[in-house]
């Protein structure tokens, strides 16, 4: 297996030959790992045991927390490389992990996968709710949007399903051409059934891209659901739309964005600022001790992007599932132009990491940390929202109805963060809802979706 050199590059800009130029520090081969045995897809020599020792080893030189590992490890005492991942992480780091070589494939490479086409979070013990839905997808086509609530799968109730712990089985294996009766209610109450069948799904990342006016003003809204290689096209998409209207305000929502290619928080933070930022320090990138000689300082820039909008302000959404490279383009602007976050706290991941094959894996072992231009990073509690509002899902992207882009709207309309107005019932109920587990990468948005 080769890695995608395109899309290796989570993390660093080390030798621009590699990648095109982009940000990675693979070597122009696309491989940093290796297989055994020799050659690509070689797997003869791989057991349970080589792996073990390979990655130790690895993490031994490469690990951010290396000088924390212990000096030896029997590899005959662990049942597969994930183990020894447990075995070594050491307590900052939640995000390092391991995918096999078709997960890889499928989460970077292709970013497609079998389903509806739709990501949903359960917000209580007998409630499921839609995050989203991807653009030409069956769910789409049906007309689900996000906050719908899904009521019933083939005539049985969510709740009941939920209650018996069958509701994974109801919605099926990610297999093309299943199918399924699913019953959904709008925010309105109307509901809705259709026959659903899972097909390929392409996984667009810029949603409900819009603009609208407030106070008189013209605002740009979308909200960003990953960073991946087609995540270059579909932001120019949607500056281009903001460019030719003319915006006066841009709304950045990334509440449920895990992170991922460092390059294209670069290119939204560059056309977002423009000139503000024009030859200046986007991100300085920081190695463990023994490789401190890779430390690297980023400027920004452009990347794939044409458009630039030349903003003194920016208006980001964000919730604990906001992660990584969406962290990184607040942490990174903040030194140079107004950065007004809503919501919740961010995930708290200033550390980032670069693929590396091991045998039919590709191992996210976290390398490095970032800091911005005034050196300020290591946020592993998360970066603390100007504006506290409870995220909830009551409506559509970009609705004033959605209380994360009302508090946004009252900002800019008054220049301060917006009374607090929910009632009890909506307190608790933003209380009680919390992701069953964060969204802090890919391979974690990836069980969300159906």
């Amino acid at each position: 297996m080769k890695l995608e050199k395109s899309l290796l590059c989570i993390g660093i800009t080390l030798a621009l030959s590699a990648c095109g130029g982009s940000d990675s520090g693979i070597s122009d081969s696309g491989s940093s790992g290796g297989s055994a045995g020799g050659g690509d897809n070689n797997y003869a020599f791989c057991s349970a045991e080589y792996q073990n020792k390979k990655f130790f080893e690895d993490m031994k030189e490469d690990y951010f927390w290396a000088s924390q590992l212990q000096n030896s490890l029997d590899p005959e005492a662990f049942d597969d490389v994930y183990a020894v991942l447990e075995e070594l992480r050491v307590p900052e780091d939640t995000y390092s992990y391991i995918l096999t070589e078709e997960e890889y494939d499928s989460l970077f490479v292709s970013a497609t996968y079998f389903g509806f086409g739709f990501s949903m979070e359960q917000i209580s013990a007998s409630r499921v709710k839609i995050r989203f839905v991807y653009d030409g997808s069956p769910a789409a086509a049906a007309g689900m949007e996000r906050a719908d609530e899904i009521l019933a799968i083939d005539g049985v109730s969510v709740s009941e399903l939920l209650a018996n712990g069958e509701f994974n089985e109801a919605v099926g294996p990610s297999e093309q051409g299943l199918s399924r009766e699913i019953t959904w209610q709008k925010p309105d109450g109307t509901e809705q059934t259709e026959l659903l069948s899972k097909v390929e799904v392409e996984t667009n990342t810029v949603m409900g891209a819009q603009t609208y006016e407030q106070n008189g003003d013209t605002v740009g809204y979308f909200a960003l659901d990953s960073f991946i290689n087609r995540t270059g096209a579909d932001l120019n998409t949607a500056f281009d739309q903001f460019a030719s209207e003319g915006i006066n305000h841009l709304v950045i929502d990334v509440r449920y964005n895990g992170g991922g290619l460092i390059r294209y928080a670069n290119q939204i933070a560059t056309q977002t600022a423009g000139t503000n930022v024009e030859g200046k320090t986007f991100l300085q990138y920081r190695f463990n001790e023994q490789n401190s000689d890779q430390n690297q300082t980023l400027p920004f820039s452009l990347v794939d992007g044409v458009e630039q909008l030349d903003l003194d302000r920016v208006f980001v959404l964000t919730t604990g599932s906001s992660c990584s490279s969406s962290e990184i383009i607040i942490n990174s602007l903040k030194p140079h132009i107004e950065v007004v976050t809503l919501g919740q706290p961010t995930c708290g991941k200033p550390v980032g990491q670069q693929p590396a094959e091991l045998c039919d894996k590709v191992t996210f072992a976290i390398n490095f940390e970032t800091v911005n231009s005034e050196g300020e990073g290591k946020y592993y509690n998360g970066l603390t929202p100007t504006c506290s509002v409870e995220d909830q899902l009551v409506a559509d992207w970009g609705s004033p109805e959605d209380p994360l882009t009302a508090a946004a709207n009252t900002y800019i309309s008054t220049g301060s963060c917006p009374v607090d107005s929910a009632s009890a019932e909506i307190k608790k109920s933003a209380q009680a809802r919390s992701f069953v587990k964060p969204i802090h990468n890919m391979k974690d948005k990836r069980e969300s979706l159906q």
